[in-house]
């Protein structure tokens, strides 16, 4: 039997020598050489990547080090060679790319202009297995669009179909096709307990609610309609201006006209004053319904001081407010009190579209045995329908039924309609955005997206909505121009003193401005202020109530408590400084000069130099001067003694010294160190 040659064995006969084996492993497949640019790219979009479950777990895979860094070095080659393929038919110049909640890959496809497949073939080579009906992450949207030259921003499933709507508002304009109707003012009442703003709806719409409620106080949020001279007034009847600002908090703007009631015989109480101050920073104007006028010891003109001292001047004292005398029990100024309503709501000049799909707020929503979930809903704008799809804040459903406020059935609702809808899935919040669609698999997938993200908010800790801390990252983005605070005191005098102080600290560059100040503990009412106009709350001798303190954690509103007032100006103050962006001075440690060049194997140039001035430290910043023009700003890879590493060289000494990424290095040639010092900023 003849011997088989050398390296033949085993099935097929492998006839490669152990040479031959050997070069064959030193010969990798030639790996891909990617601009510093490109490597940019994919980091940024693998960076995107955090928060998203990777398919393939290649920590279970027992690999070396060589191999993971070639596996990743395939994956980018395969990734970048992909995008380098693909060729979208959107450029910069068709405006920015919308992101919306809920937007699938083939929604994203063809907003940026690809095919589908090219770009679930890239989620797959950034290890994501996804369909044409997989839900993108907003992030890695971004960078997508960003790596193709594209302009990214996220909008709400609401601003997306409101921006959709102005686009064709201005284009129905410009045709004169777009039917705009002027619609009926919605108006809050407001005011102090026991002033009658219940008896002043009552009287207005001839009805007794006031009997129904539990002690003739207001127990829950009704919503009503007035006809006036063949015009309508939506009337909401809140437990005060608590619920009207946990709306505003939630982003619902509902309000168009606030009536102010302030009884003739009590005048400005604590309540008016907070009603006030939620009123103007929800921006919404304010009539004063100067109730109570028939009464012996009522004082209509000393109320109206008070109300002059608190801004709000009288027309016949001069000042730009309405105020209507009224009687609510003898029904005495009523009507001038809705002329004036109207009055201001046509300054306003308040329009809709009743073409539209309805958009409105959620006021209330519970669940009733027999009808299942009830939600009062106020359409702003739009008509809705039975039938109609609709999703509201992180819920959706079919309209089943509507009533109207009197418990009539209605098989549509236009604009400024206060209603009563069923067929919700789930149970929605107060203040929650309420939006008809077309599609009732948009709704479902826009649902589960904002129910993922709820649930992510929950496990995530959060940093808060407004801290002293915080303020100097939301003022760069320009979320807050100044620093706005809710004061409370343990008296009035404090009060008073206290708000001129911290007013007194504005300056040109920060403007400190009260939103609200009183009297008496911390309140829920002072939390929901605070989180609907991102303030922060300081208390002076005072405490927060226990629900207030639960809310302030829930809402996260930041509480400062104080006894002693120069402690509270003085963090006031710090926190005004903090708004400043901190200034950099540049300051010089050394010089040296570069008297010869040595080439290092595997180093590259290294300048022997010698420090004629100050000192060269080993972390400095250095620029090198050559015949009085910069040529290289950077660090320094290398700072040598002789042999030995420095961490820094003085005046007078020789030193040997490498430039990070630069070997251009000519005898003359000056190094020049210095540091950036940071110049604490001021106020003037």
């Amino acid at each position: 039997m003849s011997t088989p040659p050398p390296g033949a064995g085993g099935r097929g006969g492998d006839r490669r020598g152990p040479a031959d084996k050997k070069k064959n492993k030193k010969s990798p497949r030639k790996n891909l050489v990617l601009s510093q640019a490109d490597e940019t790219n994919l980091r940024a979009l693998r960076g995107s990547l955090v928060d998203i479950e990777q398919v393939v777990d290649e920590a279970s895979v027992p690999t070396t080090g060589r191999q993971n860094r070639r596996r990743r070095e395939d994956r980018n080659e395969e990734l970048y060679n992909t995008l380098g393929e693909i060729k979208p038919t959107r450029s910069a110049a068709d405006g920015p790319v919308v992101i919306s909640e809920g937007m699938t890959v083939r929604e994203f496809s063809e907003k940026i202009g690809v095919r589908a497949r090219d770009l679930i073939k890239v989620l797959f080579e950034l290890g994501i297995l996804a369909n044409i009906n997989h839900v993108m992450e907003p992030k890695l949207a971004i960078k997508l669009a960003e790596h193709f030259g594209l302009e990214a921003k996220v909008m709400t499933f609401e601003e997306e179909i409101e921006a959709g709507h102005e686009v064709a508002r201005l284009q129905a304009e410009a045709e004169g096709q777009e039917r705009r109707i002027t619609r009926a003012p919605v108006v809050t009442i407001m005011g102090h307990v026991d002033h009658g703003k219940t008896s002043l709806l009552d009287k207005i719409r001839s009805t007794k609610v006031a009997e129904g409620e539990s002690g003739g106080i207001t127990q829950h949020i009704g919503a009503y309609h007035v006809d006036v001279k063949n015009r309508q007034i939506v009337f909401l009847d809140t437990p005060g201006h608590e619920a009207f600002t946990l709306m505003r908090a939630r982003g619902a703007r509902v309000t168009d006209v606030v009536i102010l009631v302030v009884a003739a015989d009590d005048g400005v109480m604590p309540q008016t004053l907070e009603a006030i101050d939620h009123a103007r920073a929800a921006g919404v104007p304010i009539v004063v319904a100067l109730n109570k006028i028939d009464k012996a010891n009522a004082h209509p003109e000393r109320v109206k001081q008070q109300l002059a001292d608190k801004g709000l001047m009288a027309e016949d004292w001069g000042g730009q407010t309405v105020v209507v005398p009224v009687s609510a029990h003898q029904g005495t100024g009523i009507d001038e009190l809705l002329e004036m309503v109207l009055l201001t709501s046509d300054m306003l000049d308040l329009k809709a579209a009743p073409e539209r799909p309805a958009q409105g707020a959620v006021l209330e929503a519970r669940k009733e045995t027999g009808r299942g979930i009830v939600a009062t809903v106020l359409v702003q704008n739009g008509t809705l329908r039975v039938g109609d799809t609709f999703v509201s804040g992180a819920t959706w459903g079919r309209v089943r039924s509507m009533s109207d406020d009197r418990g009539g059935r209605s098989q549509e609702s236009g604009p400024a309609t206060a209603v009563e809808v069923t067929g919700f899935q789930e149970v929605p919040e107060a203040g929650d955005t309420f939006q008809a669609v077309d599609d009732e698999q948009k709704a479902r997938g826009i649902v589960e997206f904002r129910q993922l993200e709820q649930r992510r908010r929950d496990l995530t800790p959060s940093l808060g909505k407004v801290s002293l801390e915080a303020l100097f990252n939301k003022i760069e983005q320009g979320e807050i121009k100044d620093l706005s605070v809710v004061l409370k005191a343990d008296v009035q005098g404090s009060v008073e003193v206290l708000r001129d102080a911290i007013e007194k600290l504005s300056t040109p560059r920060v403007k400190v401005s009260v939103l609200h100040s009183g009297v008496g503990a911390i309140s829920t009412n002072d939390v929901l202020l605070a989180s609907a106009s991102k303030a922060i709350i300081v208390g002076f001798s005072v405490r927060p109530e226990r629900n207030a303190s639960e809310l302030a954690e829930k809402e996260q509103v930041e509480v400062r408590l104080y006894t002693v007032i120069y402690e509270l100006l003085d963090e006031i103050r710090k926190a005004m400084t903090g708004l400043l962006e901190p200034t950099f001075k540049e300051v010089a440690r050394g010089r040296a000069e570069v008297r010869e060049i040595f080439k290092v194997p595997r180093i590259g140039t290294i300048a022997g130099a010698h420090v004629v001035d100050g000192v060269i430290p080993r972390t400095a910043n250095v620029r090198l001067v050559r015949d009085g023009k910069v040529v290289y700003e950077g660090k320094l890879s290398s700072l040598r003694r002789f042999k030995d590493d420095a961490s820094e060289v003085r005046s007078g000494f020789d030193c040997g010294i490498g430039l990070e990424r630069f070997q251009d290095i000519k005898p003359g040639d000056i190094v020049e160190a210095f540091v950036n010092e940071e110049v604490a900023p001021t106020l003037n």
